[in-house]
């Protein structure tokens, strides 16, 4: 869970999980010898060349450096371990890629971009796609890279889910959703939730000690008897176009099912009684205080809910129908797979494809169907 976005680039981060980066370009200069990227694999028409892996290798390195608090060299150590994977997973993206053109939903999905870069642009009270996008750049983010990212996201889950998870999710008959429902009737109770109130403590471009021995101060001032909403006042640090505001309604930020937050959320939160707050609580960007304002006890009544059922059902059914899927992809993909890398990601891809050395049949060979 994340409460109110405090930069362009934190509201980007919300809907892609992770930007991508520019690939490093250099330009030859007159009489030098421009380098050709390698081909790492071949997908169809497309490739995946080695600039590109080592881009998706850069990110999940500095991924593990925060989120798993390693070194360089451990990241890039536990990373390598998994360098077929990566290839693997490259590929089966590729190929998500293309089957979502085949089913033309390129309109769709640059329709669901452009929204999505309106909300993030009002949450930054910004008026305007355009000026978002220079606003990005004033930020260090290339809005060309960012929208290109998003695209893919979205046309990769919109395969899926239209390929797979609609015919999963329509596939149920009524004995099968009323039956799940009497043996699961547990998981369709309300959930226990909070209503929230925040005080942000922000680290950039300072001391971390610092920081949190400050909201350290503030939680104990809270226990002792000072205002919330003027604390809140005083000291919050959410920002809004690069400057810090003001929190709206004494730092609420609204109401939440349990289960919905994060864990580490649940964990501060979870003997804290309405109207204490928790101890800080560590973020990417900061530290967070919270209020509970309020709390509302679970349902002890489950109540039926045709479309909660077959969600619940999909959740159990999708991963398997999912690989499934990608399988058959690759069985009805050409794909060549360069010798350096073919040994470790060719058992992974459960199909055999060709040796690079030995592909010189015309289109018509190019595909790896098993007999």
């Amino acid at each position: 869970m994340r409460f109110k976005l405090t930069s362009i680039a934190g509201a980007l981060l919300f809907v892609l999980a992770i930007v991508i980066s520019n690939p490093t370009r250099v330009a030859a200069q007159e009489g030098e010898v421009t380098v050709i990227d390698e081909v790492v694999a071949q997908v169809n028409d497309d490739v995946i060349t080695l600039s590109m892996l080592k881009r998706e290798t850069k990110e999940r390195v500095d991924a593990l450096k925060q989120e798993r608090k390693m070194t360089d060299q451990q990241a890039r150590e536990e990373v390598a371990k998994h360098q077929a994977e990566l290839i693997a997973t490259l590929i089966n993206e590729r190929l998500l890629l293309q089957k979502g053109k085949e089913l033309d939903l390129a309109s769709e999905i640059e329709a669901e971009v452009n929204s999505r870069m309106l909300s993030i642009a009002r949450e930054q009270g910004i008026n305007s796609i355009e000026k978002l996008k220079e606003a990005m750049r004033q930020s260090g983010i290339d809005p060309t890279s960012v929208l290109e990212t998003m695209r893919a996201e979205m046309m990769k889950q919109a395969v899926l889910q239209q390929e797979v998870d609609r015919k999963i999710y329509m596939g149920f008959t009524s004995a099968e959703i009323k039956a799940y429902f009497e043996a699961h009737k547990d998981q369709f109770r309300k959930p226990e939730s909070l209503t929230l109130s925040e005080i942000y403590l922000s680290t950039e471009g300072k001391d971390d000690a610092a920081v949190k021995a400050r909201a350290t101060e503030l939680v104990a001032q809270l226990r002792a008897g000072a205002d919330f909403k003027a604390v809140a006042g005083a000291n919050s640090e959410r920002e809004k176009n690069g400057q810090r505001t003001a929190p709206q309604d004494g730092g609420s930020v609204g109401s939440f099912d349990i289960p919905s937050l994060r864990e580490d959320l649940q964990a501060s939160l979870k003997d804290v009684k309405v109207g204490a707050v928790t101890d800080p609580i560590k973020t990417p960007e900061g530290y967070q205080i919270l209020r509970v304002d309020s709390r509302t006890p679970a349902g002890t009544t489950p109540a039926f809910n045709d479309n909660q059922v077959r969600q619940a059902m999909l959740g159990e059914n999708n991963g398997k129908e999912r690989e499934a899927y990608l399988a058959n992809l690759r069985n009805e993909a050409f794909i060549k797979i360069s010798d350096g890398y073919r040994d470790s990601v060719e058992p992974l891809l459960k199909v055999k494809v060709p040796a690079a050395a030995k592909s010189s049949g015309s289109d018509k060979d190019k595909k790896n169907k098993k007999p």
